[in-house]
């Protein structure tokens, strides 16, 4: 199952491979994995300058195989100086000398001709030289994405998507689709608090702009994907009222993952303490009550109140209200 992604024109499997999570896997694992992704029909592949070294596993393992998949990568540059700097050095790291698609990664705003920063003036230099062929930009902040969208400059939109979207986020997937702007869907498992790979799938195919991408480290996570991809029919009645579940539980004020507050000065992992509770009811359970689990949750009890984590989280959450709930939830199941 394909889809095109908007103006971009780039015909991509509907499963696309995020490959952050292979910073954690080693470079013998990293290349069998990532060859028997593309031999098993992905075609998609997103990564970033600062997820460490998964763009060289990408350019050992694929880059032979080079006009067989589409390749998606990212900066975090500020300026023209950084940004030019990421482009030559994930070109090198990608064996390439092109990217498909370069995404501003995240920004706190969007890039715009004229605006200062020459960013985007820079994009479209790349674009001439031929080192890049679509601009794209991802974010976590809903009034950001709808502002790219809006604005036109943009080939791709990268933003969280998932069956716990709000109505405002699924207006927006559809207007990039009306719009032809290709959607690229990031947390497509909510960060790994949704644990069915084939009521994700079965739910966003019905968007058919959307590509999601699976972050993947394993081989059997891979092998999990490829058993799910049998399948292209519509949402069952089984996977709706498993939808319709995680929904009531989860939708509303909660952790995603992302890690944009962190680090955190009082050394708390915030994005994991930050929704444990949530985590524990949802996956095997006992790894998150082992010493070394219980003296990072009790990390919570030194935190700083220094608004570092409020005000980085793009979701307007109230970060130490959360940490102190899971704790004390915590606590509770821990003596239990």
């Amino acid at each position: 199952m394909k889809a095109v992604l908007g103006r971009t024109g780039l015909l991509a499997n509907k499963d696309a491979f995020g490959v952050l999570p292979l910073q954690r896997a080693s470079m013998a694992d990293a290349v069998k994995i990532l060859n028997k992704a593309l031999d098993g029909g992905i075609n998609l592949y997103d990564t970033a300058r600062g997820y460490t070294d998964s763009e060289e596993k990408i350019g050992n393992a694929l880059s032979s195989r080079r006009d067989e998949f589409f390749l998606a990568t990212k900066t975090h540059a500020k300026n023209t100086e950084g940004f030019w700097k990421d482009l030559e050095t994930s070109l090198s790291a990608l064996k390439t000398d092109h990217i498909d698609i370069y995404q501003f990664h995240n920004p706190d705003s969007v890039p715009k001709p004229g605006d200062g920063t020459g960013l985007y003036e820079a994009m479209l230099e790349a674009r001439s030289q031929e080192k890049i062929r679509f601009i794209g930009i991802t974010n976590h902040r809903l009034p950001l994405a709808k502002e790219a969208v809006e604005s036109g400059l943009y080939d791709t939109l990268q933003f969280p998507f998932n069956y716990l979207s709000s109505d405002d986020e699924i207006k927006m997937a559809e207007s990039c689709h009306e719009r032809n702007i290709g959607f690229i869907a990031m947390k497509a498992l909510s960060g790994g608090l949704l644990t069915d790979v084939s009521s994700s799938r079965a739910w966003l195919n019905r968007f058919p702009g959307v590509v999601p991408i699976w972050g993947i480290q394993r081989e059997s996570e891979l092998d999990a994907l490829f058993e799910a991809m049998k399948d292209n029919s519509a949402v069952s009645s089984e996977q709706q009222s498993r939808i319709d579940a995680d929904r009531r539980e989860l939708c509303g004020s909660f952790c995603r993952a992302c890690g944009y507050c962190m680090p955190c000065p009082a050394g708390i992992i915030i994005n994991i303490c930050a929704r444990i509770i949530l985590a524990i009811h949802r996956m095997p359970n006992a790894r998150f009550f082992t010493p070394e689990w219980k003296q990072e949750m009790a990390k919570i009890k030194n935190c700083l109140h220094c608004g570092n984590c409020t005000s980085h989280c793009p979701y307007g959450l109230d970060t130490p209200a959360l940490l102190k709930k899971n704790y004390e939830e915590y606590q509770k199941l821990a003596a239990l």
